[in-house]
């Protein structure tokens, strides 16, 4: 097991996926997690050093028993992306409880259950990365992302008190807040209309993170915002 290891907690066919391709590319065996096995079997196909796993990030049980899988088939991690997200888009007097509740399991309690997964090897092996998904919601709450904002926003008072409690154990904790519509195949249906440039590039997300999962420790950065040079902010 002499290359390193990356999990990537959310796959899809956007992000997590170029987060595979930019990581492998640079030798790491990669171990992919997604509740759908057979999507990440085919991201897998001919890569005995890509590994997928069924893992449901709404689930303490699920992501606990997930790790336990991983960390003694596979060993300790590197670097861990927590890429899952998700959300019912209503206003707030339009939000069943049930809808907020899960979109704070995903977001908040996930990366929780993750972290308490991962970091006592991590810590125990050197150190390492876990960096994590955002998005706007992260930093204000629009009118109709009741659910999904709340959500964002207690995962990220959750990765800054993750960074200042593992940072001095050698884990470098990053938020990456994405503001924007990521290029893929849905979200151009979903937008047939708007212009390429406003469209972010998952390759170039990619990037970002790998630069993140590389800084030095006398220079690391906690939180980084990324969106097309077109996106009104």
């Amino acid at each position: 097991m002499d290359k390193p290891l990356c999990i990537i907690a959310g796959v899809g066919p956007g992000n997590g996926l170029a987060f595979c391709e930019r990581f492998h590319k640079a030798g790491y065996r990669i171990a992919l997690l997604a509740r759908s096995l057979e999507r990440m079997q085919d991201y897998a196909e001919g890569h005995e050093d890509i590994s997928p796993f069924s893992c449901d990030l709404s689930d303490p049980d699920s992501i606990t028993a997930t790790f336990a899988q991983i960390l003694a088939t596979l060993g300790t991690p590197n670097v861990v992306i927590y890429n899952a997200g998700g959300g019912l888009f209503a206003s707030a007097l339009d939000t069943a409880f049930d809808d907020f509740e899960n979109a704070w399991k995903v977001n908040a309690l996930g990366l929780l259950t993750v972290s308490q997964a991962v970091a006592p090897a991590m810590t125990k092996n050197g150190g390492g990365s876990l960096l994590v998904t955002g998005a706007t919601a992260s930093l204000r709450g629009g009118a109709n992302f009741a659910a999904f904002s709340s959500a964002k926003a207690a995962q990220r008072n959750l990765t800054q008190s993750l960074a200042r409690s593992l940072g001095s154990e050698g884990i470098h904790v990053a938020l990456v807040i994405i503001d924007g519509v990521i290029d893929i195949p849905r979200t151009r249906e979903m937008f047939p209309d708007k212009a390429d440039d406003t469209f972010l590039k998952p390759q170039a997300i990619a990037e970002t993170y790998f630069h993140l999962a590389q800084q030095d420790q006398s220079a690391w950065t906690f939180e980084v915002d990324l969106r097309p040079n077109t996106e009104s902010w």
